[in-house]
């Protein structure tokens, strides 16, 4: 068993305090697959914990077993060093563990403090629920997390960002020893990021332990104080974020040095494949105009709420505009009609792979091959020998990593996921393809095989219309990028006038359209 430990040096011969969580040499294995090796994390009172590793590193595995959601087959388990074995997720609730996920789950017809204290509301001294109380202790939670949220109104229609705030006020109110958040900030936009991270800072400066984990290495090197790698399901290094680099991180966490995570390769510019010209679409965006040529990448950017998702969904025909027309290969494409749009060659990969660009409980070779099934239809019937062979070859063009062609593509990793919409769509030799957020929750070694094969479409002479909220990913890979700010194009840069600085300007400030 390998295994690359990294033993930090005495703080200036101060002695260390006591781990509030340890796991480890934690194991868990179903059947024949083993989802944890060498799972190990130490939890400080008063730190920011970052947990990274590539998808299928077993770190999902290990959140499960700190909330009490698995129990491991081996290992070692203690919180303030004494040993525990959660039963169950309230067991671990109880012992002061709580996580916070990507998307939190609140009853949406209850009121913010009937979520914060659903099952322990406070009572009177007529033994009735006082509601009052209940009110009035969330206010305090929420002044000490300097967040104003009303306690009185309806959870639905919050924002995914106030959600994980009440999730975190509710583990406040039960005295949590270690927060646990799993990539809170996929859904977030800057602002909301920014707020999240001053009251992680805060309940850190309090004594609480969090463990944070995250793909994205600036939030990590921003917020955290150390760093665990893992890897193939096993505890790789620990480290002091002040003593590495994201070179050594990605490093470890891939097994390989990664010469490039934008690997942009020159492509022949061919002719329009796709112009928008002046579309509208009442309060969402307005007068919208450019064009994708084949073998070029076109970035639309911005921040979250700017109207690019909306735009991109407008040229494929799922939502309508009310003005302007669209043109593909210099052809009108009908206005809401996807069938129209696929069949002009158009190919749309969605924000939301899970909700939108998968069934999630057919099989991979069902879904690279959805956009396909009139092919393998005869006398009504799908004919599977002509479908998994066509499934089996554009997994193995995109290297799909799955057990078997007829496991549910839920069992696949988020960044095998992705190749499946990708593969779904390349199946129907599309000239133009829309990519919305093309390696959100992905890996680091998986975003470097998508955006390579990004690169290889556009040198094929297809042409990419891109979404991303992602700075460094629109910088290395857009020929030309479309910078978004509330529904309307502020500025059109080649590749070399595209700079933090001109991108964030232009998404940022008022100023009208530059070409």
């Amino acid at each position: 068993m390998q295994q690359i430990s990294n033993v930090e040096p005495a703080e200036s011969g101060k002695k260390q305090e006591q781990a509030v969580l340890s796991l480890t040499h934690a194991a868990k294995t179903f059947g024949p697959v083993v989802a944890l090796a060498d799972g190990t994390v130490e939890i400080r009172p008063g730190e920011i914990h970052a947990l990274v590793g590539e998808n299928g590193a077993g770190k999902s595995t290990l959140v499960k077993i700190l909330a009490g959601l698995h129990n491991p087959d081996s290992g070692d388990f203690r919180l303030s060093g004494e040993p525990v074995h959660f039963r169950n997720v309230a067991e671990s609730k109880a012992a002061g563990i709580s996580v916070i996920y990507q998307e939190p789950t609140l009853f949406p017809d209850l009121t913010v403090a009937e979520n914060i204290f659903i099952g322990r509301q406070p009572k009177g001294r007529s033994g009735l629920i006082s509601r009052a109380q209940m009110r009035r202790q969330a206010s305090e939670l929420f002044q000490r997390l300097g967040v104003p949220i009303d306690p009185s109104r309806v959870a639905e229609g919050l924002s995914i960002a106030d959600q994980q705030i009440i999730e975190i006020a509710k583990a406040i109110s039960m005295e949590a020893k270690v927060l646990v958040m799993d990539e809170p900030t996929a859904a977030l936009s800057g602002v909301e990021v920014d707020r999240l991270f001053a009251v992680a800072r805060a309940l850190r400066d309090k004594g609480t332990g969090i463990l944070f984990i995250s793909h994205r290495f600036d939030e990590v090197f921003d917020l955290c104080d150390r760093i665990t790698v893992m890897r193939d399901g096993r505890y790789i290094a620990t480290h002091r974020t002040a003593d590495v680099t994201v070179e050594r991180i990605v490093r470890e966490m891939v097994g390989r040095d990664i010469g490039t995570l934008f690997p942009k390769t020159e492509a022949e510019i061919g002719k329009t494949v796709l112009n928008v010209d002046g579309i509208s679409s009442a309060g969402v965006f307005r007068d919208i105009s450019f064009e994708v040529r084949a073998g070029e990448i076109v970035a639309l950017a911005g921040l979250v709420g700017a109207g690019r998702t909306e735009v991109a969904r407008a040229v494929f025909g799922i939502d309508s505009y009310d003005s302007g027309h669209i043109t593909v290969e210099g052809k009108p494409l009908k206005p809401r009609d996807p069938q129209a749009a696929i069949a002009a060659g158009l190919g749309f990969v969605p924000e939301d792979r899970r909700k939108q660009g998968l069934v999630m409980n057919l099989s991979v070779a069902r879904n690279v091959t959805l956009t396909l099934r009139n092919k393998f239809v005869t006398a009504g019937l799908i004919n599977g020998a002509k479908e998994r062979r066509a499934a089996q070859e554009w997994s193995r063009r995109l290297q799909v990593k799955a057990g078997s062609q007829e496991h549910a593509v839920s069992t696949l990793s988020g960044g095998n996921q992705q190749k499946v919409v990708l593969a779904k769509w390349l199946a129907t030799d599309p000239r133009l393809l829309i990519i919305d957020e093309p390696t959100r929750g992905i890996d680091v070694g998986t975003k470097s095989e998508v955006h390579r094969l990004i690169s290889d479409l556009a040198g094929r002479g297809i042409a990419i219309l891109m979404i991303s909220s992602e700075l460094p990913e629109v910088l290395g890979m857009a020929d030309r990028v479309l910078v978004m700010r509330e529904g309307r194009i502020t500025a059109h840069l080649s590749r070399a006038e595209a700079n933090p600085e001109s991108v964030m300007h232009a998404a940022t400030s008022s100023t009208g359209v530059t070409e």
